[in-house]
């Protein structure tokens, strides 16, 4: 089975979405590998700081079934979408990979490119997944992490208790 790592990021009620969403996902897909939850400003738009971790998980799904039930997790915690792609978001979840999957389907890319773009995605997945390759670039996300200018959008963890 592949291992799919997810995004899970809220800036609006955000202690609520985000243990409402690793509930959801430990309902759907299983036993999750979690990071640590971070607090980062927003970014492309002034708004409240987020929370983001990353989750992991194993399964046989498909990728389109994999993102058809992220958003269905999404739209349970009243995820309003707008033309804006930077927005205030009860709850954004986002695959970011799929196994070792290179692809684009669906209007998505796999691994995403947010893995490379924000700290408040890479920082995460290299904390639980530091030795794993990305498999678009093959260097393994603890290399990118410490090639990457945390500086520019730092993340501050947040003491967070899933249990």
């Amino acid at each position: 089975m592949p291992r799919c790592w997810i995004s899970i990021g809220s800036n609006q009620d955000r202690e609520c979405c985000i243990r409402g969403a690793v509930t959801a996902l430990r309902e759907r897909f299983g036993a999750l590998i979690l990071s640590r939850v971070y607090e980062s400003e927003a970014v492309g738009f002034q708004g409240r700081p987020f929370y983001n971790l990353v989750a992991g998980m194993d399964t046989d799904e498909p990728a389109g079934r994999v993102r058809a039930a992220l958003r269905a997790i999404e739209d349970a915690f009243g995820r309003v979408r707008g033309p804006e792609k930077f927005a205030p978001r009860t709850l954004d979840l986002d695959l970011l990979t799929y196994g070792d999957r290179v692809d684009h389907e669906e209007g998505q890319e796999l691994p995403r490119d947010e893995i490379l773009t924000y700290a408040f995605v890479l920082g995460p997945l290299a904390e639980v997944a530091g030795r794993e390759i990305h498999p678009g670039v093959g260097h393994s996300y603890r290399e990118l992490w410490e090639r990457f200018g945390p500086n520019e959008h730092p993340l501050a963890p947040v003491p967070f208790d899933f249990s």
